[in-house]
């Protein structure tokens, strides 16, 4: 696996082997520098590109970091935390919950599924890591959360849609400091020392609905991220 601060010049980046080159890369870590005739056409393979790797970034940071951290806390005594940030949305995903054998298929591809997708893994790969250090008896703890429905350049992509929403958004989406709170709650707080593979909501734990539940389906998950990393 090459490091994270690998570099990578790709020419004909746009499609084919180029474009499959430049996806398989930045899966792993690599900065990818993408040679291409059009920039249009070269703008909408990074876009693909982006959407398959936040699931797949989470899980190669985390994995990078995660021998050093067991040390760390073994050696300090001071127990090691892994917080991902996912979102409900993981409730509106595909059918199949994770589409491992669609995750390129555009014809399928439908944005919003998508993203719950996404956060569908990042909840997945939570518990299935919290498990497995329990097994080894890590000082280490693995917890998910929703921060909320936070004002973010997430909507960025959304041209007239969001200048006619903006407004509305402005007096019902959470400011970035609500959307953190949780985050820095489950980073920091005593009050969850030793607390790990909770999923949580505005600081409370909360159970979670299939298939975030599904022990069978997180196992496969990991197993597939590692194959991907390889």
């Amino acid at each position: 696996m090459a490091p994270a601060s690998s570099r990578s010049s790709r020419v004909g980046a746009s499609s084919g082997i180029g474009a499959e080159t430049c996806r398989v890369l930045a899966l792993r870590g690599v900065r990818v520098v993408m040679g291409v005739r059009t920039p249009s056409a070269g703008e909408r393979v990074k876009e693909e590109i982006v959407k398959n790797v936040p699931a797949a970034g989470h899980f190669l940071l985390t994995n990078l970091l995660l021998e050093k951290m067991k040390i760390t806390a073994m050696e300090s005594g001071i127990e090691g935390r892994v917080v991902i940030v996912a979102s409900d949305s993981y409730k509106h995903t595909y059918r199949e919950g994770i589409r491992f054998d669609k995750l390129n298929d555009a014809s399928g591809y439908k944005g919003i599924l998508a993203y719950g997708q996404s956060k569908l893994a990042n909840i997945l790969r939570s518990n299935e890591l919290s498990c497995r250090l329990k097994e080894e008896d890590a000082k280490v703890v693995v917890n998910s959360l929703h921060p909320g429905v936070v004002a973010t350049n997430i909507t960025r992509h959304l041209g007239i849609i969001k200048d006619i929403l903006s407004p509305i958004a402005k007096l019902v989406l959470r400011g970035v400091e609500q959307g953190a709170a949780t985050v820095c709650y489950l980073a920091l707080h005593p009050q969850v020392a030793g607390v790990t593979g909770k999923y949580f909501v505005d600081f409370n734990a909360v159970e979670l609905k299939p298939p975030a539940t599904d022990k069978e389906l997180s196992k496969k998950l990991w197993d597939f991220s590692v194959s991907l990393l390889q």
